[in-house]
């Protein structure tokens, strides 16, 4: 063999290894390159929401400022509305809205909670999962289909075999008597609550079921074996494995709540007045700008805004509690 082939012969695995070099290079720049498009893209999504959020906040001020600055705070309580001589006021929905979300919420996670509790702890396995699908499947009804059944359905049915009855045995006791005054008609502040409550349960009851289920099977084997009942077991083993995601399900159902407008609108009564007790009928934020909106103009138009603004203010602070109340049991947690 000649120099020529043995110097040939000793360079080349230095060639075959400096090929797959320069190839791990290239591959190496090429996914560092991804890595930045794809999280500049991820990030570039994440920003439109927040654009998207700021440009709703400022559309809504900027429309709303009229009514502000002709009325000031005193918007906030005043309880006249008069679209005749433009005096308008934002007491009578802003009480009809919490109210109605308040009962709505005393009704649902009750009963949201026994559901959740059955689901994950006591239900046969064969009936477990064509029960939690049908209560899925109530959490995707429309809203205005609940409407229908509240006025057609609920309504005449709440008032002969529920207003009737209360009134005729609570209406007349000191106290608590004034709660049941008004017209038994079946429309009012309750039943726009009990309807709320229909909505706002599937959605409670399905997150506090799959909150429950993460709970590591191990800590209900320990507790059983001790001797807690299914009770014990709720209570202080799965509860507060799970209270940060129980107090989310209740706050996504309160913010249900708080905006719903087609089903609210149907049994509320739509009333521009102060309610006085749990039948009479009154209006929510939702229910006053679907009735008024399409024929709004001037004043009232921008009036309509500012509720719109202030329904914002309200599930802001609503969602902002929760965050707060989950941060606080993470340190209690943590302490």
């Amino acid at each position: 063999m000649s120099d020529a082939q043995i110097m040939n012969t000793t360079q080349s695995p230095t060639q075959s290894d400096a090929v797959p070099s320069v190839n791990r290079a290239e591959i190496a720049k090429r996914q560092r390159v991804q890595d930045i498009v794809f999280h500049r893209t991820t990030q570039s999504f994440s920003l439109l929401v927040l654009v998207a959020l700021v440009g709703i906040i400022v559309s809504l001020f900027i429309n709303a400022w009229p009514t502000f600055a002709k009325f000031g705070a005193h918007f906030l309580w005043y309880v006249e509305w008069d679209i005749i001589n433009q005096e308008f006021g934002a007491a009578i929905s802003i009480v009809g809205t919490v109210l109605s979300a308040g009962i709505a919420m005393l009704l649902a996670v009750p009963l949201a909670f026994g559901i959740a509790v059955f689901l994950t702890e006591t239900c046969p396995l064969w009936l477990r999962r064509p029960l939690g699908t049908a209560i899925e499947l109530l959490a995707a009804v429309p809203s205005i289909i609940y409407g229908m059944f509240g006025l057609f359905v609920f309504a005449p049915v709440y008032a002969d075999y529920l207003q009737v009855p209360l009134q005729s045995v609570l209406g007349g006791m000191p106290m608590v008597g004034w709660l049941f005054g008004g017209a038994t008609n079946g429309l009012g502040i309750l039943a726009a609550g009990i309807i709320l409550a229909f909505m706002v349960l599937p959605f409670v009851a399905a997150v506090m079921r799959d909150v429950f289920e993460i709970t590591p099977p191990i800590l209900r084997e320990s507790a059983y074996g001790l001797g807690c009942t299914t009770w014990e077991v709720v209570r202080k083993v799965v509860l507060p494995y799970t209270q940060t995601g129980v107090i989310g399900g209740i706050m996504l159902g309160l913010g249900r709540a708080l905006g719903e407008t087609m089903a609210v609108t149907f049994v509320i009564g739509n009333a521009n007045r102060m309610p006085n007790s749990l039948f009479s009928p009154g209006t929510s934020i939702a229910s006053l700008l679907a009735n008024e909106f399409g024929e709004a103009e001037g004043l009232h138009f921008n009036t309509l805004f500012a509720l719109g603004f202030l329904l914002f203010c309200i599930t802001f602070v609503v969602l902002a509690l929760a965050k707060w109340l989950i941060v606080r049991t993470e340190k209690a947690k943590g302490n």
